[in-house]
Parts: C-alpha cells; sequence; structure tokens
C-alpha cells in the first residue's frame, strides 16, 4: 500500500494483523461504535462492512468519530509519506505540528507557505478529506487528551498548553467533537499527581537504533547547552529545560516550562530530533537491497538526527567546515556562552552579538552573519516552511556556504530523506573502503540521507 493512498483491502488487512507498520499511516472509524482506532489497536477486529478507512485523524473526527481510548491514536507516530515528498501539504502539517497555525492562523500558515489561503485549503481537501483548520483542531485536542490521560496538569493549562485561546472554547470542542467534557476524561484516566516536571510518552515505528540516535547527539552535544550520553539528552528550550529518555517502546519525555503554551512545538520538534516518525522498513527494503546490505541489516532501525531548531543546524554546520567534531563543540559553546540567557541565539541576536575572540576566522563569522540576515529579513526557512530543493538553492547564495553544508543541513534540520552530504571526506573514504562505486550513490534513492548515516557509523 503506497503511504499517501489507501486500498480498502490492504488497510483491512493490515488492521486483521495488527500490523504496526501501518501505525500512522490512517485511521480505522467502526460505524457502529461511531470510534476510530489506529491499525494496531487491541479490540476485536470489526467486521468489514462496518468499518471506513481516514488519512489522517482530523477526517475521522471532521465525519463524526471520537479517538479510541484504547488504542489511543494521539500516540501514534507520523505519516512518513509526507517526508518523502517534501510538497506543499506534507510542510503544512509539519508547521501545524509546530504551533504556526495556533499562533498566527491558517492565513499566516499560508502566508508561510507563500500561497493563498483558498489554495492551501484546496490542497488540504484534496489530499486528506478536510482543511487545515480542522486539522490543527484535531492536533489540539489530541494533545489535550494526552495531557489530560497522562499528567496531572490542571485543566485551565491543559488548555493553554494545547493551543486553546481559552477554558471555554477547549471544553466546547472537546464536547462537541468527543461527546464528553475534559474533566470527564480526566476523571476516568484516574488520579495523577501534578508537579513541575511533565511526562509524555513518544511513541516511535519499531526497530529503532536508540543506541545510535543518542550517541550522534551525545558526540555533539554543545556545552552550555546541551548535556548528553548514550542513555539520555537534556537541553535548554525557551522558558525551561527538556530530557529524552529511551523507553522500552518509546521516548519519554520531560518537560520543566515557565509557559506551557510552547508545549506542542516542543513535542513536535523533539518527534524531527530523533526521527521518531521514519519507516524503518521502507528504507531497509530498498537499501538491503544494494551494496549498502550488511550495514543495514548490522544496524536496523537506524535514524537520522533531526535538529530542535534550524538555525542552530545551520550554524553548527557552517562552524563544523573542515574541522572536527570535537573542535566545533568547543567552538560553539562559546558562541553560546556569548548569547543573552543559556539558549542557543536566535538569528536577530546573533546579528547583535560579537563573536570575535570565539575562534572563528573572519570569514566564518560574516557567512553566519550573512546566514542569519537571510533568515531575519525572511528570505530563508529552515523550520518547514520552505521547499527542500529551494532552500537549498538559496543557502548556496549565502558566501561561504557550498554544497557540503548546505546538503548537511537538508539531511537534518529540512528533514529531507534524500540529501546526500557532496564531498563529504569520511563518506567518500568509507566507500572507498568498502569497495562501493561512486554510481551506486544514485540506487540509494529515496533514502541517501540513511545510507550517509550508514557510512558515517560504520567507521
Amino acid at each position: 500500500m503506497s503511504p499517501l493512498q489507501l486500498d480498502f483491502d490492504s488497510c483491512y488487512r493490515a488492521v486483521s494483523a495488527r500490523d504496526a507498520r501501518f501505525d500512522g499511516r490512517f485511521y480505522t472509524a467502526v460505524t457502529t461504535t461511531r470510534i476510530y482506532c489506529r491499525p494496531i489497536c487491541p479490540a476485536r477486529t470489526p467486521s468489514s462492512r462496518n468499518v471506513r478507512f481516514y488519512r489522517h485523524a482530523a477526517s475521522a473526527e471532521a465525519a463524526g468519530f471520537r479517538p479510541c481510548k484504547r488504542c489511543r491514536p494521539e500516540l501514534s507516530p507520523g505519516d512518513p509519506g509526507w517526508d518523502v515528498r517534501g510538497d506543499l501539504v506534507g510542510r503544512a502539517l509539519r508547521l501545524i505540528d509546530d504551533g504556526a497555525a495556533d499562533e498566527r492562523g491558517v492565513g499566516g500558515l499560508a502566508q508561510r507557505l507563500h500561497i493563498t489561503e483558498r489554495h492551501l485549503h484546496r490542497l488540504f481537501v484534496a489530499e486528506l478529506g478536510v482543511g487545515p483548520l480542522a486539522v490543527a483542531r484535531t492536533k489540539r485536542l489530541l494533545l489535550a487528551k494526552q495531557l489530560l490521560t497522562e499528567t496531572g496538569l490542571p485543566v485551565t493549562e491543559v488548555a493553554f498548553a494545547a493551543g486553546f485561546g481559552s477554558v471555554r472554547q477547549f471544553n466546547a470542542t472537546m464536547r462537541e467533537t468527543y461527546g464528553f467534557t475534559p474533566s470527564e476524561l480526566r476523571a476516568t484516566a484516574g488520579p495523577r499527581v501534578c508537579d513541575a516536571t511533565l511526562r509524555l510518552r513518544l511513541h516511535r515505528r519499531e526497530p529503532y537504533d536508540v543506541e545510535g540516535v543518542f550517541a550522534f547527539l551525545a558526540a555533539r552535544a554543545i556545552p552550555g547547552l546541551e548535556v548528553a550520553d548514550r542513555t539520555s539528552y537534556e537541553r535548554a528550550v525557551p522558558g525551561g529545560t527538556i530530557t529524552l529518555t529511551p523507553r522500552q517502546d518509546h521516548i519519554a519525555l520531560d518537560v520543566v516550562m515557565d509557559d506551557t503554551r510552547q508545549l506542542a512545538r516542543v513535542v513536535a520538534r523533539c518527534r524531527r530530533l530523533l526521527d521518531l516518525d521514519a519507516d524503518p522498513s521502507a528504507i531497509s527494503e530498498i537499501l538491503e537491497q544494494t551494496s549498502l546490505g550488511p550495514l543495514v541489516t548490522a544496524r536496523p532501525g537506524l535514524r537520522v538526527p533531526g535538529t530542535f531548531d534550524g538555525f542552530e543546524l545551520a550554524v553548527r554546520a557552517v562552524v563544523g567546515q573542515q574541522i572536527s567534531v570535537a573542535g566545533a563543540r568547543t567552538l560553539l559553546g562559546r558562541i553560546v556562552a556569548k548569547a543573552p540567557g543559556p539558549l542557543f541565539p536566535t538569528p536577530a541576536e546573533l546579528l547583535e552579538t560579537d563573536l570575535t575572540g570565539v575562534g572563528l576566522t573572519n570569514r566564518r563569522i560574516d557567512t553566519l552573519r550573512h546566514l542569519a540576515g537571510h533568515l531575519v529579513e525572511g528570505r530563508l526557512d529552515l523550520d518547514g516552511g520552505q521547499d527542500p530543493a529551494e532552500a537549498v538553492s538559496d543557502l548556496l547564495e549565502v558566501p561561504g556556504i557550498g554544497p557540503w553544508t548546505a546538503s548537511y543541513i537538508a539531511l537534518r534540520a529540512l528533514r529531507d530523506p534524500d540529501a546526500w552530504p557532496t564531498g563529504d571526506l569520511v563518506l567518500k573514504k568509507r566507500m572507498a573502503c568498502l569497495g562501493i562505486p561512486d554510481d551506486h550513490i544514485e540506487r540509494w534513492r529515496p533514502w541517501r540521507a540513511y545510507a550517509a548515516l550508514h557510512l558515517w557509523s560504520s567507521s
């Protein structure tokens, strides 16, 4: 079954087998109960005549179905098909997850994508059967449902953390859509302790190379901003800190924040940082048939670590040009130390920061200033709003950014699964050592980013 098309028979076979490979790709709605479920729901498989299949939870909710309390659709990993396509709908879904629609409305979301609101609505209806407003509302409701079920956060704070403008709106929307109030759901979830730390579960697709992901992040942790090893990752975020810890079938996210209204964005960015929505079976199906087969077999579930912030990753790439990972960490730590607060500087803050004396050449400092200027002026978007190919083209116009830097940014910040770090010396050495000719690179499409990680991690 194609990740972006629904075939009834294929979907029903996946549901009957409770096939985890399809979790997040579609939802099963049961007409007799008016409930929609994940493909892995442990409930008895309904008769085929009583089910409908929907691409997105919002489509099921718009048709009058409520989320199942057993399989909990709010825990589904994202549909990986959108990253492969990287089209307008996929980028819009990423921005909705990031809170763009909550902050600026659908009009602001369309503006960020440089299209009209009407065109954006038309694209969503064609792909998902509902408009972006319905998708944003479902995203808020499902996050609220998770918070009510897993945490002791007061209902009032849950409303704002999930992106609702008022408690009254929250209550009315949940009652209208789900048939119960937030307080009624909280009562059925059982008692929860309310403390300063919020803990949420971030589910992933298996297999998942936990050690590889956390080791990669630990080797690149910036002093003063991040603390990481092979078993946990902690970093400062606006208004607080987050800690990610691998568990048997999920990642535990612990959040301490002054303003929980940023929680939806934190959750979305943590998922991208850890590449939780990738489809390892689709990736290995292609790469195992190539010269990379032995590496893929040796590292099942390998992921491409992303980033919490696109600009931060771009600065990492520029600073890391032609120096060791350890050397880059040292320089990045000095940049953080110059910033106002324990956070990585924003583009505007970096333009105001004196970078002399941190160990960067004047040419590298100029590159960082040009890069920051492009983002401040809106000529570049590294957090999901811009087509990856266009963003790479714009990056190459920044003095001091060449093909390797641009493609590395595409690989980690733009989440392009087919990005290939052109001219990377380590990749060239590994391919030569393994006897892999250059023309094999084309055989790894559309997963060349994962091919690069397999080669890097094999050295």
